[in-house]
């Protein structure tokens, strides 16, 4: 699965909206969108960020993508 599938999936998962994982984790909505879309990668700490808040490790999402 790719890294934009794992982070919306996760996010479902905690049931967040887009809008509440942009508000904590600083991240505009728009760029959330686009990461959760796979048209534009995360930052690494974006990434850290996105982590954090959904509270899994960085290893999780990248998981599937080795």
């Amino acid at each position: 699965m790719h890294l934009a599938r794992r982070i919306r999936a996760f996010r479902k998962l905690k049931g967040l909206t887009q809008h509440s994982l942009a508000e904590q984790t600083g991240i505009s909505l728009a760029m959330l969108g686009m990461i959760e879309r796979g048209t534009r990668g995360p930052t690494q700490e974006q990434l850290v960020k996105i982590a954090d808040v959904l509270a899994i490790s960085l290893t999780e999402f990248q998981k599937e993508q080795q």
